[in-house]
C-alpha cells in the first residue's frame, strides 16, 4: 500500500521481501515475471518506499529495453551454483588446479553456501578471509582463497545470473614470500646420494632431481617430459610442448654439458615400453608417467638432514648456477619460462650476480711487479 492506503500496482510483499510483478519480454514472448527488488547496492529492499522506487527502476529499464536476466531471475545460492562452475570449467583447468579449487570453493560454502550470489557482500569476504588468519593461514593462501571465489562471481557475472561483482576494489593482504637461502652444490649432492638409496625407486628419483637441478624446470613440467621432446642433434630440450606448462606455452632450453649427459646417460638406461623420461611404476599396462616423487623426496631429505628442501629449491639452485656463471638475465629468463626479459632474474638473484663479480673483481692484481727479462 502507499501512503493514501492504495494498492502499488505490481508490488507485492512476501513474508519480509518485497517483489515485483511484471510482464517482460522472453524468447519474444510476454511473459509474467516477480522480480524480487533491491536498493542500488544489492540488498534486499526493507522498507515499501525502497521497494516502490526500486519498481520505478524496473519499469524505466524495461522501457528502455535494458532489462538483464538478473534484473528479472533469482541469483541462485552458493551451494547451487558451485557445481554448475566447477562442471564447466573442469576441462579448462589443470587436474591439480581444479582439486585446489574444489577444495577452496568447500570451504566458501561452508561459510556463505546459504546466501545468493547477489547477496554476498565485499564485508562478507572480508570476514572470511579474517577468520582464515585467525586459523593460522597465510597471507598468500587467504588472497588464493578470495582469488577463486573471484573467479566464481566473475563466471556468474558473465552468465548474467549477478549485475555487479563484490570483489571490486578489494586489495590483497601483503604477503611476503619465503627467501630461499642459497643451498651449496655439495648439500644437493648429499641429497641426490641419499634419494638412491631413500626408497625403492632410488635411482628414478635421484635422475629426477639431478634432471631439475640442470634444467630448472618445474616440478610437474620435468614429470610429463617425452623423449621426443629431447633432441641430442641441436642440443636442445623443449619443455612444456604439451601446453601444460605455467604459462601453457612451449620453451627451449639449451643443453649443457651436465644436462646433456645426464641426459644421454638415462637414454642409455630408459625403459624400452614407455615414451616418457619418468614412467609411473605402477603404469602396468597403460603408459603413463610417474604423478609424484614428493613421497620420495621426503625420505631423501630426511636421510641428508635437509628437512625443508623441495623441488623448487633446485629450479633456484639451476638459476643461481647460471647467474654466478655470467649468463645473462635474459637468456637465463627464457630458460625459465619468464615472459619479463630477466626482470624477476635480476630482481631475486641480483645480489648473488654482485657478490660474483665482487669475488671475480678481487682476482685483479695491478701491482708493479718486475718486467719480464728478455
Amino acid at each position: 500500500m502507499d501512503g493514501r492506503k492504495q494498492p502499488v500496482r505490481g508490488l507485492w510483499i512476501r513474508g519480509q521481501r518485497f517483489y515485483a510483478q511484471l510482464r517482460v519480454e522472453m524468447d519474444g514472448k510476454s511473459v509474467p515475471r516477480r522480480v524480487p527488488l533491491t536498493t542500488p547496492g544489492g540488498a534486499p529492499c526493507s522498507t515499501a518506499a525502497e521497494a516502490k522506487a526500486a519498481l520505478e527502476r524496473l519499469k524505466l529499464r524495461r522501457t528502455d529495453d535494458q532489462l538483464q536476466v538478473h534484473d528479472i531471475r533469482q541469483a541462485p545460492y552458493l551451494r547451487d551454483f558451485v557445481p554448475q562452475y566447477l562442471e564447466d570449467v573442469k576441462t579448462r583447468k589443470r587436474p591439480e588446479t581444479y582439486r585446489k579449487e574444489v577444495h577452496v570453493l568447500n570451504r566458501w560454502v561452508s561459510a556463505l553456501g546459504g546466501r545468493r550470489l547477489n547477496a554476498i557482500r565485499k564485508a562478507d569476504i572480508l570476514d572470511f578471509r579474517a577468520s582464515r588468519l585467525k586459523e593460522g593461514t597465510n597471507p598468500r593462501t587467504a588472497n588464493i582463497d578470495v582469488i577463486v571465489l573471484r573467479q566464481l562471481l566473475k563466471y556468474a557475472f558473465d552468465q548474467d545470473r549477478i549485475g555487479s561483482l563484490p570483489t571490486v576494489g578489494l586489495s590483497p593482504l601483503k604477503a611476503v614470500a619465503r627467501k630461499r637461502e642459497f643451498v651449496p652444490p655439495a648439500d644437493i649432492d648429499r641429497l641426490i646420494s641419499c634419494a638412491l638409496t631413500a626408497s625403492k625407486n632410488g635411482r628414478q628419483v635421484a635422475d629426477y632431481l639431478m634432471l631439475l637441478r640442470y634444467s630448472g624446470g618445474r616440478e610437474k613440467e620435468v614429470l610429463r617430459l617425452r623423449w621426443k621432446d629431447v633432441d641430442f642433434d641441436r642440443n636442445q630440450l623443449v619443455i612444456g610442448a604439451d601446453g601444460l606448462s605455467k604459462n601453457h606455452e612451449a620453451r627451449i632450453v639449451d643443453l649443457n654439458g651436465s644436462l646433456r649427459d645426464h641426459l644421454a646417460d638415462m637414454n642409455g638406461r630408459r625403459a624400452p615400453d614407455s615414451q616418457w623420461l619418468f614412467p609411473s611404476p605402477q603404469r602396468g599396462e597403460k603408459d603413463e608417467h610417474a604423478k609424484t616423487f614428493r613421497e620420495s623426496l621426503r625420505l631423501a631429505r630426511k636421510a641428508a638432514g635437509m628437512p625443508s628442501f623441495g623441488f623448487h629449491d633446485l629450479r633456484h639452485a639451476f638459476c643461481s648456477a647460471a647467474v654466478m656463471a655470467g649468463i645473462d638475465f635474459m637468456t637465463v629468463a627464457r630458460w625459465l619460462g619468464h615472459k619479463d626479459g630477466g626482470m624477476l632474474i635480476g630482481k631475486v638473484y641480483g645480489h648473488i650476480a654482485d657478490d660474483h663479480r665482487k669475488r671475480q673483481a678481487a682476482k685483479l692484481d695491478f701491482t708493479t711487479k718486475e718486467p719480464p727479462t728478455a
